[in-house]
């Protein structure tokens, strides 16, 4: 990795994570400083599975969704700085610690999720991260989690 910012389209976010539609929930990460942070975008339309029945008439984006599309965020960063793309890397939750949601996200918000590495190293297992998702400057949600990097041999 360069001292360059990095950043990831849809074609390489997919080459790095397992997940499809409907359960791909980054568009894009911008801002990839090595293993330290990144910015996931998530443009939110009205076509996503969920806006069915959450709510009929009033469309929220739920809060778990939100924060799957931070934990994908962060899996993208690790995996461009570790140049994990089409080498099959699984990461799973662990826990999910201080989570808050400030806002509603509806269709035609973009979220703009701003994720820190709050610790692991290159080639760890167990790492932890903090991230805000934002729209329109103002804060939707936050929270921190613990995820364990499934790497291939």
């Amino acid at each position: 990795m360069t001292d360059m910012l990095k950043s990831a389209d849809i074609q390489l976010i997919q080459r790095i994570l397992p997940h499809r539609y409907p359960f791909l929930l980054v568009d894009r990460v911008e801002d990839i400083d090595g293993y330290i942070s990144g910015v996931g975008i998530k443009n939110v339309t009205m076509n996503e599975p969920h806006f069915q029945g959450h709510f009929p008439g009033l469309p929220i984006m739920p809060g778990v969704t939100i924060v799957e599309a931070m934990a994908q965020t962060s899996a993208v960063m690790v995996g461009v700085a570790m140049d994990m793309a089409d080498k099959d890397m699984k990461v799973y939750f662990m826990s999910i610690d201080k989570c808050k949601f400030r806002r509603k996200v509806v269709p035609g918000d973009q979220l703009r999720l701003n994720l820190q590495t709050v610790r692991g190293k290159p080639g760890g297992k167990v790492w932890r991260f903090a991230g805000v998702a934002m729209v329109d400057g103002e804060m939707a949600a936050e929270c921190e989690f613990t995820a364990m990097m499934d790497l291939p041999a």
